[in-house]
């Protein structure tokens, strides 16, 4: 692959950095944005040492419109046409709290990174793929968008609803822009990892390992950043074009019923 730009968000860790490095590893440039600086410099360096591609690298809130207001007039005007956004930045909430007790500020905070943030960031990157392709801007232009979410877009935890709610919401975004892309044959996709090894999950590694053995998947292992990369590398190479609007699950099975 030549000549091909993917955007990351969430780029600086867990399954972001995944993502970022195997599509590295295709050839693809990367615009990696996350709120680590610190981060973003080290997957620059990894990205640019190994790859024969460049990394341009942003801090960034995606939660913040503000900022992202000034991101998108600062430096997107300068960026190179995208072939492939990965939406992929996420927040969980800083404390497990029961529905009942959960806060109006856990809440707008989770909401506005995991949904609100993503939607008009999508937007902004859609309009001007769309203006891309209408005005023939670079030749063979076949962009695409995927969005990862979360198995908790379809099960319910009542200790963390506001992550939940912001999946299930951003489980409908990615149909709403499938259905509003379609016209522009710009296919739009949902990857829904299970329960993955990443610094988010770090918190409540003992539970799921037990549960994990337990049979709660039936393949007994963590999921890791590499499974979910694998199935955006899979989507980036154009295998499911045709599949636009469709949900791939990563979860190792766990949303098979059984009995």
């Amino acid at each position: 692959m030549k000549n091909l730009t993917a955007l990351v968000t969430g780029a600086s860790r867990g399954i972001g950095k995944g993502i970022a490095l195997t599509l590295a590893k295709q050839g693809y440039n990367i615009i990696a944005i996350a709120r680590n600086p610190d981060g973003l410099r080290l997957l620059k360096e990894e990205i640019e040492k190994n790859y024969p591609v460049q990394c341009l690298a942003f801090s960034l809130d995606i939660g913040n419109l503000k900022d992202q207001e000034v991101w998108f007039s600062n430096h997107f005007p300068a960026l190179p046409e995208i072939d492939l956004l990965v939406n992929n930045a996420g927040i969980a909430p800083d404390k497990r709290s029961d529905i009942l007790e959960c806060s109006i500020e856990s809440y707008d905070k989770v909401l506005n990174t995991n949904l609100k943030g993503v939607f008009f960031f999508t937007q902004k990157i859609a309009q001007r793929m769309v203006a891309s392709i209408q005005k023939g801007i670079k030749e063979n232009y076949k962009p695409r968008i995927i969005f990862i979410t979360s198995i908790s877009a379809i099960t319910a935890s009542p200790n963390r609803a506001e992550y939940c709610i912001s999946k299930a919401g951003l489980s409908m975004t990615s149909q709403l822009y499938a259905v509003r892309l379609a016209e522009y044959n710009i296919p739009v996709f949902e990857i829904r990892p299970g329960i993955i090894m990443t610094d988010m999950t770090e918190p409540v590694r003992s539970k799921y390992d037990a549960l994990i053995q337990q049979g709660l998947l039936l393949q007994k292992r963590w999921g890791m950043p590499e499974d979910v990369a694998n199935c955006v590398k899979s989507i980036a190479e154009g295998n499911f074009d045709y599949a636009t609007g469709s949900v791939f699950e990563i979860s190792g099975g766990f949303s098979i019923l059984r009995l």
